[in-house]
């Protein structure tokens, strides 16, 4: 049952409740995520965090459901979250309840939400902004529900990505699949010939009745941590 819908440049976006209970958000009528399975929002939040020693600014391009941003929050050091989420309606749904948890995330002292383009608010920050950049914008760059998220995948802006961290600093990607590309891409943006401070993490999580495994592709400035 459909209980939010709305259309933007970008097509359809509609939040409904399934026969289980759960809520699922589809774009564009492509499932996107639900509120069962959130393991792999939690392990990018985790895995960034961990990987910093002192993770005080953080910048979540991807809003969802909130999943990710819940688990950022919950670390004490972060100090201040970033989200930039390009659909206003996604946010205007959380931030009116239609997502349980969303009055209370949004309303954090410690975040601030940008409704614009990732790549316009990437372009904007300063260098050395955040020690934690997560991107979680689309399906990744094999499986994309918005083709014209491509260039998020690519190393031009991944280059812009990383001008944006600390010095101890991280940046993570979300993806359905390991993606060669990605990795190459990440290896180009970090001027890294031998692949030194790029790696790969993988995310097993269980959807329905099957087993999937998500990737995360993380990258930090050779040299730092």
């Amino acid at each position: 049952m459909s209980i939010a819908q709305a259309r933007s440049a970008r097509g359809d976006l509609v939040l409904r409740r399934r026969d289980d209970g759960a809520l699922e958000l589809r774009a564009n009528g492509v499932f996107v995520m639900d509120t069962v399975e959130t393991s792999s929002e939690s392990a990018l939040a985790a895995a960034s965090l961990a990987s910093v020693s002192s993770p005080r600014r953080v910048l979540v391009a991807g809003l969802g459901l909130g999943f990710t941003l819940r688990a950022v929050l919950a670390d004490p050091r972060v100090e201040h979250v970033r989200v930039v989420e390009v659909e206003a309606a996604l946010v205007d749904w959380l931030r009116a309840g239609l997502v349980p948890s969303g009055p209370a995330l949004l309303h954090d002292p410690r975040v601030s939400v940008a409704v614009v383009d990732i790549a316009d608010a990437v372009a904007q920050a300063p260098p050395g902004t955040y020690d934690v950049v997560l991107l979680d914008v689309d399906n990744g760059p094999d499986s994309l529900v918005h083709e014209t998220n491509a260039r998020l995948y690519r190393t031009p802006f991944l280059q812009q990505c990383l001008r944006l961290l600390s010095a101890d600093g991280i940046l993570v990607v979300w993806s359905m699949n390991r993606s060669t590309a990605l990795v190459e891409a990440l290896v180009e943006a970090l001027g890294s010939a031998d692949g030194v401070g790029v790696s790969t993490q993988p995310c097993p999580v269980r959807l329905g009745s099957r087993d999937e495994t998500y990737w995360l592709h993380l990258a930090r400035p050779t040299g730092s941590g």
